[in-house]
């Protein structure tokens, strides 16, 4: 899969042989309970272990801005994303668009079943790697009409992203999402999903928007 990025010095092709989505990150052990207990609510089964990492097809990494998604119940999660490309490391902004209803069943088959939409830019590893926990990632969902705030939180809430690297062998060519945050009043479906990756340092922002077209589900 051949995604074209922009890395504010000219667009980077990065070709993406495989995908992980890295589970339970939490750095705060409460916290991950949290979420575990959050996604319990909803009848999905805890971890095996922690962190997991759930190995998906490559293709589901998109940049579009519409994505179709069978049913309505699916929802995003907004996560930083790492790339290695020709040895070189960079990091982006997507969503874990995961299918909450057979997320009771199997998550990883919840995560499979969805496209990943991520936004389309990149920021050299080692522009952020001395400040990388001060990043401040926020969501919002499109209900009611209106954008309302869903996720917030710095990546110092996430495990550090380079033990995160090396669990998961982080090799060329791949690609993986880092874990997020609790949903500000619990994990729902919506229109549309936005989100943003602020560094505080440099003060630059990047961004991430799509709308879901549910498909509908026949019998």
């Amino acid at each position: 899969m051949k995604i074209q990025f922009e890395t504010g010095n000219g667009p980077a092709d990065c070709t993406i042989e495989t995908l992980t989505v890295a589970g339970w990150t939490g750095r705060d052990t409460a916290a991950v309970q949290h979420h575990i207990d959050e996604l319990a609510a909803i009848g999905v089964a805890p971890p095996s272990t922690i962190p997991l990492f759930y190995r998906l097809s490559s293709a589901l990494l998109t940049t579009e801005t519409e994505v179709e998604f069978l049913g309505a119940t699916s929802s995003g999660e907004a996560e930083p994303m790492l790339i290695r490309q020709d040895g070189r490391i960079w990091l982006g902004l997507a969503s874990d668009h995961t299918d909450r209803e057979l997320e009771t069943v199997s998550v990883a088959a919840s995560k499979q079943v969805c496209a990943k939409p991520c936004g389309k830019e990149l920021w050299p590893w080692e522009s952020v790697s001395d400040h990388v926990d001060e990043l401040r990632i926020r969501s919002w969902i499109f209900e009611g009409g209106d954008w309302k705030l869903y996720q917030e939180g710095t990546l110092g809430q996430i495990r550090r992203l380079d033990e995160l690297m090396q669990g998961a062998s982080l090799s060329d060519g791949s690609a993986m999402l880092c874990g997020t945050f609790s949903a500000i009043g619990g994990v729902r479906p919506s229109e549309g999903f936005r989100a943003t990756m602020t560094d505080p340092v440099t003060g630059r922002e990047m961004s991430l928007e799509y709308r879901s077209k549910v498909l509908p589900v026949i019998s």
